[in-house]
């Protein structure tokens, strides 16, 4: 059986469409775990509405406010051997859950399935989320999500589904971090789960102006320097390269004060020759011209122009700095 989790916050002008999804999967071996993070519309009420009608979704009240609680409780009362979760305001495609389960089965333990994703709107959908979604595909279809994982979270949630041991090894929804997708997504990759994706569109992102992402203050600074430094850190820093950080914008200086309040010494460098010379938080930034007098390197990328980053990755080729030893964080 596949487990859905299911948060809701005041979802009533999309929930409807949400669950009449779900109960039109052509998969009809699931549980719905609804949780009501109280909600102040009648929300609640639609999934009673819902449960009443179908034995396979059980509605819950969340006991602490917030996502991840919210996950914690519906994964608890969860009976499936496979695990998935769902947004209030988004849409399942048909044969989302027949196709990931069968993708799962046919892997086997150690492996999460992920699919294609687009956005709509009542209105229209920005560049920006389309970019977003168009640069999911791309690495879905080589099954490549991990390579740029310091760059976003490269697992779109909600469409992803594991099997249950391997989510509870992963640590399930034990911690309180958010981005909450983002951290689970650093810990299946920490955990070395590998990714199959599905070349489908199988999940619709709705995008509103009242979505968690926009309007919750866990999301409000959508770098998310803090944590991609701390897994970095944790994950990939080896201490027998040397640590190169390339840019000196906004991200560059947050990422170079999170690097030496853990005191790891780093050379730091930018393409703007009137920022040489100056000194900032302790380093002294330089031309990338030193990278011809250094070997063995490791390079965290701060730089978010595309025009730039494609520059730059022919100047990593240029010094023999191997791809997986760059890490563009932006």
């Amino acid at each position: 059986m596949i487990s859905i989790l299911l948060p809701v916050y005041n979802a009533l002008p999309y929930l409807e469409r949400c669950l009449d999804s779900i109960l039109a999967q052509s998969n009809v071996n699931w549980e719905l775990l609804a949780i009501d993070d109280f909600s102040t519309d009648d929300s609640h009420s639609m999934l009673e509405e819902y449960a009443a009608k179908d034995k396979r979704i059980a509605v819950f009240s969340n006991t602490e406010k917030g996502i991840i609680p919210a996950l914690r409780l519906a994964f608890m009362n969860s009976k499936g051997d496979y695990i998935t979760r769902m947004d209030a305001d988004d849409v399942m495609a048909k044969d989302k859950l027949r196709l990931m389960q069968q993708a799962l089965v046919a892997s086997g333990s150690g492996h999460l399935v992920t699919s294609f994703v687009e956005y709509f709107s009542d209105a229209s959908v920005g560049n920006g989320y389309r970019a977003y979604a168009d640069w999911l595909n791309q690495l879905t279809a080589r099954h490549a999500n991990f390579e740029d994982i310091y760059k976003e979270c490269v697992i779109p949630s909600p469409s992803w589904m594991v099997h249950r041991a391997d989510l509870v090894e992963c640590g399930a929804f034990d911690t309180d971090r958010y981005p909450e997708d983002y951290d689970l997504c650093f810990r299946f990759y920490e955990k070395g789960l590998k990714v199959v994706g599905i070349p489908e569109i199988l999940h619709f992102w709705r995008d509103h102006p009242t979505r968690s992402s926009r309007t919750s203050p866990d999301y409000a600074d959508n770098r998310f320097l803090d944590l991609k430094v701390d897994y970095f850190c944790r994950l990939d820093r080896r201490e027998n390269q040397n640590l190169v950080l390339w840019g000196a914008g906004k991200k560059g200086k947050a990422i170079a004060r999170q690097l030496a309040d853990r005191n790891i010494l780093f050379r730091w460098i930018c393409n703007q020759p009137s920022k040489w010379g100056h000194r900032i938080s302790g380093v002294i930034l330089e031309s990338q011209d030193v990278l011809d007098t250094m070997t063995d390197l490791q390079v965290i990328l701060a730089v978010a122009s595309p025009n730039d980053q494609m520059d730059i990755k022919k100047q990593l080729q240029e010094f023999g700095i191997n791809k997986s030893d760059a890490f563009f964080f932006c």
